[in-house]
């Protein structure tokens, strides 16, 4: 068994206790149709704290994080920004309470490394917790960052894509100091890189005209390229210092987010249409992009996350994964409230909520995206998923 994936190693493990959890979940719930199979992901990886601490992945000793919100664990507690969440109700089923996760537990990031047996990263910005955890890989995430170094700029400070890479710099001459190079090439190539942009270019650059004059000065598959030939730019240099393993989310239907279904552009329990359309270009090119650097890069591995497809899915079939809510945040006063106020109380029955705010998915959500995107078909991760990836 031990060549088994952390996920299987531990349900066999732990099955009795994970059973017994199950049922808990079950009678809490009052026999509410939840989704088997995220139930049980959930349950596990709350109880494989002791196997993400003491066994490390035999393939993927580290794993580097870049990317917005979605995947912040705390970077913008250290800038002078806007776009923070190290309060109360953020965080609020999350063990260390809150961190700068900008949802209500645990970020699919968190879930995928717990997945790979990789504990949790620290935050770049937190110098302390990187000098000691460095090894296992470092979270570069910052709120409201974008591709391009302007979006989300009305926020204030964030580690934009650039400034990202520029910080993943800064990690590897740490790392040079404990190993050489030829450990620290191989370290480099078995770790995996997970890269989350896309959303913020939109929601907080494209589509706020009154702010960003770039809707005026690019059309939608103009600025998609724009943006693809940036994102190209900081990919290679990655790359080039070392990096072989590259997950790229694509970016989720936009326009189904609750602040934008409270914009007032979509008649009551729809999405955004032309916002969901604008976006098709983005994510066409970014799986092309895959497709291409594969080819020209040999002895490199780049996937493409099918965000939209599998957030999408889960919105048409809401039911058959749990969920009653979908149009609006657990935790916020109607749907055009944008993130959650301090101290507020959230909805109670937060398993059957795809959205913890007007952003960002719940715990219960961002397990059903981590298991796809570890295990899921070439429709949710092409060519593979990551789990092949780290077998590779």
């Amino acid at each position: 068994m031990s060549d088994l994936p952390n996920f299987f190693r531990f349900f066999f493990r732990y099955r009795k206790t994970i059973m017994e959890e199950v049922k808990k979940i079950v009678t809490i719930s009052n026999h509410q149709k939840l989704w088997f199979t995220t139930t049980m992901m959930l349950i596990i990886l709350q109880f494989s704290n002791v196997v993400a601490a003491g066994e490390s992945h035999e393939r993927v000793p580290a794993m580097f994080v870049f990317g917005d919100s979605l995947v912040d664990v705390g970077n913008n507690n250290f800038l002078s920004s806007i776009a923070k969440a190290n309060y109360y109700p953020y965080g609020c089923d999350f063990k260390s309470g809150p961190t700068g996760r900008f949802t209500n537990g645990e970020t699919f990031v968190d879930m995928i490394g717990r997945l790979l047996g990789i504990p949790h990263l620290p935050a770049f910005a937190d110098s302390n917790a990187v000098r000691t955890r460095i090894l296992t890989g470092v979270n570069y995430a910052s709120a409201a960052a974008g591709i391009l170094d302007e979006s989300g700029q009305h926020y204030g400070e964030r580690y934009s894509l650039s400034q990202q890479v520029l910080n993943f710099e800064t990690t590897l001459n740490q790392l040079r100091t404990m190993m050489n190079e030829t450990s620290l090439s191989q370290y480099l190539a078995k770790s995996i890189a997970i890269l989350v942009f896309g959303s913020n270019d939109y929601i907080n650059n494209y589509l706020m005209p009154s702010m960003y004059p770039s809707s005026y000065n690019y059309s939608p598959p103009d600025f998609a390229n724009l943006l693809l030939n940036r994102y190209t730019r900081q990919l290679l240099a990655l790359h080039s210092v070392g990096l072989r393993k590259f997950v790229l989310a694509g970016v989720g239907p936009l326009g189904c987010i609750p602040s934008q279904r409270a914009s007032g552009q979509a008649l009551p329990g729809r999405c955004v249409d032309n916002v969901n359309q604008i976006l098709g270009t983005f994510n066409e090119g970014l799986k092309s992009l895959v497709a291409q650097l594969n080819g020209n890069h040999p002895g490199a591995i780049f996937v493409y996350g099918n965000t939209y497809a599998a957030i999408g899915d889960i919105l048409n079939n809401p039911a058959s994964y749990g969920f009653s809510v979908i149009d609006r945040g657990c935790c916020g006063i109607g749907q055009g409230q944008i993130t959650c106020l301090p101290f507020q109380l959230p909805c109670l029955n937060r398993s059957q909520y795809m959205f913890w705010d007007a952003f960002h998915p719940t715990e219960v959500a961002n397990a059903i995206l981590a298991w796809r995107a570890f295990s899921g078909p070439p429709s949710d991760c092409y060519p593979i998923n990551i789990q092949q990836l780290s077998l590779v």
